[in-house]
């Protein structure tokens, strides 16, 4: 058997499992199996590779994309600059970690992208904030973070007035806020300084179109979910997990 997996904290609505199953059927690979491993703490992920000896590569989630990478051998140089994994590679018993969402946050934005889109604002700081921000430097995008708890250089949430809002062209959503069953949340921005200028990114895909992203469509903005991210991501670590034998961490 070749067995792949999902790890994260209260992902059972995860669109991941749905996804490689139809892909195994398509290929034909009746020996490959896809599952979610819901950990309550991230302690729980050493004992995984005991239980099944079989794994061949894992997915990484919420909130885990940060904490897991002192429990692997090697951590791939991007990955490192970014600062959070969300791939595994098994050579053996030997784990590398690796950043897709860098990929396919770059590449299901980069369509959108206008001429004048210079400025960007990034909502919540965790581990998928860290590959958004790298796929902005990558693009020459300069962008600035919004955090409930805001370190140096970073903007609070109450701080976040109108102005400075109509300063910036992108507003990308990393935080939950929003997601299927919650889906009357979302970050609490200036909503009513949003224009055609702006466009609105959110990582989350269920629901289609979360509060975030429908505040910016009624006001005439462009808008994206994170369907497309995910799907460009996953595509990335179907290939690096089939990639021929290398030395671990490039």
């Amino acid at each position: 058997m070749h067995r792949f997996g999902l790890i994260g904290k209260d992902i059972s609505y995860s669109f991941s499992p749905g996804y490689f199953g139809e892909k195994f059927r398509k290929l034909g690979l009746e020996d490959y199996t896809y599952q979610i491993f819901d950990l309550a703490d991230i302690s729980e992920f050493p004992a995984l590779f005991g239980e099944y000896p079989d794994l061949k590569g894992l997915n990484v989630t919420i909130p885990y994309k940060q904490v897991v990478m002192p429990f692997l051998d090697h951590i791939a140089p991007e990955a490192a600059r970014i600062g959070a994994v969300n791939t595994i590679c098994l050579q053996g018993s030997i784990t590398t970690g690796h950043n897709t969402d860098v990929t396919g946050f770059r590449e299901s934005l980069r369509p959108l992208l206008l001429p004048a889109d210079r400025e960007a604002l990034i909502l919540g700081t965790g581990g998928a904030s860290r590959a958004v921000a790298h796929a902005l430097e990558q693009l020459g995008i300069h962008f600035r973070y919004v955090s409930r708890n805001p370190g140096p250089g970073q903007l609070s949430y109450t701080g976040l007035d109108a102005p400075t809002l109509r300063e910036v062209q992108i507003v990308v959503n990393t935080t939950p806020l929003g997601t299927h069953p919650n889906t009357d949340a979302r970050p609490e921005i200036p909503y009513e300084a949003l224009g055609p200028e702006h466009l609105l990114f959110d990582l989350i895909y269920n629901p289609g179109q979360t509060a975030f992203l429908s505040e910016g469509r009624s006001r005439g903005s462009r808008i994206k979910n994170g369907l497309e991210m995910l799907e460009i991501q996953a595509e990335h670590a179907w290939k690096l997990w089939n990639a021929p034998a290398a030395t671990p961490g490039n």
